[in-house]
């Protein structure tokens, strides 16, 4: 293998929205650092079956409605 190509890979700790934590390796961040996750898997819908509310940060979602509202949606 070719040296000085390879990303540097080091423990980091993930900090998942329920407030648990677990470490893994990643090229993320420094030795150490600390992750927070916005959307996780135990949050998102895709793998709740669409249970969980997303959070309307900005009017995001409202907007969208607003735009499309003749549509149907």
């Amino acid at each position: 293998m070719r040296k000085n190509i390879h990303p540097d890979y080091h423990m980091i700790e993930v900090k998942m929205t329920d407030g648990t934590t677990y470490r893994t390796r990643s090229t993320w961040g420094k030795e150490g650092d600390s992750l927070a996750l916005d959307i996780d898997p135990t949050v998102h819908p895709a793998w709740t079956g669409g249970s969980a509310k997303l959070m309307d940060t900005g009017g995001r979602v409202s907007k969208f409605k607003n735009k499309y509202a003749g549509l149907g949606f």
